[in-house]
């Protein structure tokens, strides 16, 4: 069976749809206005990966299930890769000079890096770099 790339798409409930545009844009993410509006905005992680953050009452209306209290739960954890040690540091000190918050301490395995933090909406965002030699074999 051939390899057929696949498109991600994670759909996260969000409180002030502008404030968290505004606070991954800080972060260095764009978004695709085809598919924004008043209701949703998908953020481009990749060709292949993107984020769509949706009102809390437009999100509720996909689900049956109550919303997660990210203040007192987590409800996943998403993670996203960089192209250097450095780029991870800066986007955790962008997320928590934007109003997030640093998520446990940075972790350092020599091969992989990784920090996390926490956006306005309390949803667990890992952020790692790992050595392309080392993924090469």
């Amino acid at each position: 069976m051939a390899y057929v790339p696949r498109k991600l798409f994670v759909n996260m409930a969000v409180k002030d749809l502008a404030k968290s545009k505004h606070f991954f844009s800080q972060l260095g993410f764009t978004f695709n206005p085809q598919f924004t509006d008043d209701n949703a905005a998908c953020m481009v992680l990749s060709e292949e990966s993107f984020v769509m953050l949706l009102t809390e009452p437009y999100f509720q209306g996909f689900t049956t299930k109550q919303l997660c209290d990210t203040s007192t739960h987590t409800e996943g954890l998403c993670g996203f890769s960089c192209t250097s040690r450095e780029e991870v540091d800066t986007i955790v000190a962008a997320a928590v000079a934007n109003g997030g918050a640093v998520a446990g301490e940075a972790q350092d395995h020599g091969f992989m890096y990784g920090r996390g933090f926490y956006d306005l909406d309390g949803h667990h965002w890992e952020v790692i770099w790992m050595n392309p030699a080392h993924v090469q074999g």
